[in-house]
């Protein structure tokens, strides 16, 4: 029996990384899948490696015409969604003296306001029994110089899936958030931009992880398919860390 069975799934920032992990577990676990992402040939790779059940839907989440032809196109394909997961999001670093008003709009356009279109848009066609599951970030619980912009959007998005399990309340439909650790995606690589930054930023994440190591996508994507799935029915409001113990030690 795969868990997934006739679920139909859409995912933001489904093109690399956590996203594109996800989409080919769903798939495994028989879902149709409608990923997007803001590069076409990012996003056409992907549908690739998928292979099946996928349709590709290029898309900025901060963008909310982009949104709505995103919901259009799953209504004349599929009428409904069972699971949303709203993982697309972005990072840069700036410590305190060095962020700007383009620098946190960027960040909060996608963080934030990107999740709560996203969620919000995607309502009409969910129902009893749907699954929202939004992508957070072990950063909700450290401090951590320079990523306090990124941090802070982080914990807004904690903060909507408890808000969101209450005004939910009643149509069946469970809210929770998902907060990963040092994950060794394309994303986090574009963090820095030399070699010998990437060395010690590996370094470091892989000090402040008791396992030792940072995850891979998959293995984050293993547990989104949990809070996806009827195993988490009773799971809501709840924020699940997969951080490899970093932020619960």
């Amino acid at each position: 029996m795969t868990k997934l069975a006739n679920k139909i799934a859409v995912i933001t920032g489904g093109n690399s990384g956590i996203g594109l992990a996800t989409a080919k577990r769903f798939v495994t676990e028989g879902a149709y899948v409608y990923i997007t992402g803001r590069r076409q040939a990012e996003l056409d790779e992907a549908v690739k490696a998928i292979e099946k059940n996928v349709t590709g839907i290029q898309s900025d989440v901060s963008q909310l015409a982009d949104l709505d032809r995103l919901y259009a196109t799953v209504k004349q394909k599929h009428g409904h969604i069972d699971i949303l997961f709203a993982n697309a999001g972005l990072g840069e670093f700036a410590s305190l003296d060095k962020v700007t008003e383009a620098h946190f709009d960027k960040t909060f356009d996608v963080n934030v306001k990107g999740i709560v279109f996203t969620v919000q848009k995607a309502l009409p066609f969910m129902g009893e029994g749907g699954s929202i599951i939004l992508t957070a970030s072990s950063t909700v619980h450290q401090g951590i110089g320079g990523f306090s912009v990124y941090s802070a959007s982080n914990a807004a998005i904690r903060s909507f899936a408890r808000s969101w399990t209450l005004d939910l309340k009643g149509r069946g439909i469970r809210v929770n958030a998902i907060s990963p650790g040092p994950t060794d995606t394309p994303g986090w690589r574009a963090l820095v931009k030399t070699e010998e930054e990437l060395k010690q930023m590996i370094a470091a994440s892989e000090a402040s992880v008791p396992l030792g190591r940072m995850a891979q996508p998959d293995e984050i994507a293993k547990a989104v398919v949990f809070l996806a799935s009827d195993d988490s029915s009773y799971v809501n409001g709840s924020e699940l860390a997969v951080d490899g113990g970093e932020a619960q030690v």
